[in-house]
């Protein structure tokens, strides 16, 4: 009887034996996949994590390439506008260089002109009513020399020239007072010139006893009676001592005719506006 009782309780601890170890199995294979998970679970949040930041730097690349593009755009239209200044900066060279070249020529034919030009000015002053003859005739002397010199620049000869005949077209129309020698009645005496433009020159004496004029069909200078306080006025009125005034003065004429004997033949006698 005792020995098919203890079989039975064997085979009951065997089989619970069984059981717990299945049991035990179980737990650690539950455990094992648990474990699994959890891995699963954080190398997917890093996963994600991963995505997040490339989707973010993809973001910023794309920025990126948003701005390089615009800059590129831009540096386009950029390079665009200088190639056509340089074409422009190119034709503009080309043009200096053709002026460059051909300043030689210019000068070749500007040279003898400046000759000429000096000659008519000196003829034409040598023709003119004798005023400031001195200063007139150094001038033209001056330019003479100046046209000699090798240092000194053709742009500078010819605007010395240009600037001597404004100065002679500026006589035409001002009047101008100034003091000089003239022979009166046989000697050198101090006299005062009264330039009217170019129409007239009349001189008076410091004494105010003899005035005179020059006359272009006699070559030299007459004496003219009547006339002495009116000079004397338009004197006052070339040194700005007085307003401008109507002057009642002999004046050439275009024609020679016959006139009264206080005046020099070839004049007529004439009101002038004499101004500053």
């Amino acid at each position: 009887m005792s020995s098919p009782y203890r079989l039975c309780a064997g085979l009951a601890i065997l089989v619970l034996v069984g059981a717990t170890s299945a049991q035990a199995a179980r737990a650690d294979k539950l455990d094992d996949i648990l474990n699994i998970r959890g891995a699963t679970h954080n190398e997917s949040k890093k996963a994600q994590q991963q995505i997040d930041n490339l989707a973010d730097e993809s973001k910023d690349l794309l920025g990126q390439y948003r701005v390089v593009v615009q800059q590129v755009d831009s540096l386009k239209v950029y390079n665009g506008q200088l190639r056509k200044l340089i074409s422009s900066q190119d034709s503009e060279k080309a043009k200096i260089q053709d002026d460059i070249e051909g300043v030689a020529d210019v000068e070749r034919g500007i040279l003898p002109l400046m000759d000429e030009m000096v000659s008519v000015l000196e003829r034409f002053i040598e023709g003119d009513v004798p005023f400031l003859l001195d200063e007139r005739r150094q001038r033209v002397g001056r330019l003479k020399e100046l046209l000699a010199q090798a240092d000194v620049t053709t742009a500078e000869k010819y605007r010395l020239l240009i600037e001597a005949f404004q100065i002679e077209n500026n006589f035409g129309h001002t009047i101008e007072a100034y003091q000089g020698d003239l022979e009166v009645e046989g000697e050198t005496r101090k006299v005062e010139f009264l330039r009217v433009g170019r129409v007239a020159l009349f001189y008076q004496t410091p004494d105010r006893e003899t005035s005179g004029m020059w006359n272009r069909d006699q070559g030299g200078y007459v004496e003219i009676d009547g006339y002495d306080a009116s000079i004397q006025h338009g004197l006052r009125i070339a040194r700005k001592q007085a307003p401008p005034d109507l002057l009642l003065l002999p004046v050439p004429s275009p024609e020679s005719v016959e006139m009264a004997d206080t005046r020099p033949a070839g004049t007529a006698v004439a009101q002038v506006e004499v101004g500053q």
